[in-house]
């Protein structure tokens, strides 16, 4: 900058009439700038497609994603849990490294975000079932037959439970009268969805579950549950984790790996529980 040049001092000029402006113009010519990108971005923009291929980890991904996750505007799939875990088991299942958020609920307590970007994967989920608005509409989920279990274990670990508790049988006997009951369910908004599950459970594996009508903690939401008693748990369950590298949520395997611990059972090859 010349003596008595300051602000704005290169307005109007140009370089057949500024030898200033000459030599910086040609100290870029013939170069080639790429914009920068953060780090992140550029992780999300280069990230490959989610491979479509059915494995076992898709099938449970996909288990995931229609009970816990959302199609979001045709292009993105978010994924909200309680169980950071859970959120860990869809990335790694889908081989992704995206990032995973925590963030405050209303309820004051704490869940964990991931999304994922990738407009093929978004329009596969919709040829299999999973759509964007799902929650009232989701039916039948078109994974294959060979691949069933993984699948119902993702819509277990998703929007599922294991309960195993005592309880007093009859409060006119003995204060030590106690019956323990186990049960297995499966929650869900959509009826077409839960029916599906028991008449696929039942023509798969034989077992059959029942379907109950019920109103979400709001009381204004319908919630529908397939529950699994005792008798039946006993079939489903040993099934569902016959793969102990599988992916699966600890907090509800263990309530199951406590049941078979404290009673002495034993799983054996096809998925049947016999005492030791």
């Amino acid at each position: 900058m010349a003596a008595g040049d300051g602000k704005g001092w290169a307005a109007g000029r140009t370089a057949a009439n500024d030898p200033r402006i000459a030599r910086a113009a040609a100290a870029h010519r013939g170069k080639q700038y790429v914009p920068q990108i953060p780090a992140e971005q550029d992780r999300r923009r280069t990230s490959a497609p989610v491979d479509t291929t059915w494995t076992a980890d898709l099938a449970y991904a996909v288990g995931l994603i229609a009970t816990d996750g959302c199609v979001a505007d045709g292009d993105h799939v978010s994924f909200v849990s309680a169980d950071r875990e859970l959120v860990e088991h869809l990335l790694r299942c889908l081989r992704k490294a995206n990032t995973v958020s925590a963030f405050r609920t209303r309820i004051g307590g704490i869940a964990y975000r991931t999304q994922i970007g990738d407009v093929a994967f978004c329009r596969w989920l919709a040829t299999i079932g999973i759509t964007p608005r799902k929650s009232l509409v989701l039916g039948a989920i078109g994974a294959p037959d060979a691949l069933f279990i993984p699948l119902v274990r993702g819509l277990l670990d998703g929007d599922g439970s294991i309960m195993n508790k005592r309880a007093r049988a009859d409060t006119g006997r003995r204060v030590d009268y106690y019956w323990e009951y186990l049960q297995t369910r499966f929650v869900s908004a959509s009826p077409s969805h839960i029916e599906w599950l028991a008449v696929r459970v039942r023509t798969c594996l034989g077992i059959k579950g029942y379907v109950a009508f019920s109103r979400a903690r709001d009381g204004r939401r319908p919630q529908y549950t397939l529950r699994f008693g005792k008798r039946t748990s006993l079939r489903l369950l040993p099934v569902l984790y016959a793969d102990p590298t599988a992916p699966r949520l600890t907090r509800k395997w263990r309530v199951w790996a406590d049941y078979v611990a404290r009673h002495g059972l034993t799983e054996d090859g096809i998925g049947t529980i016999a005492p030791i």
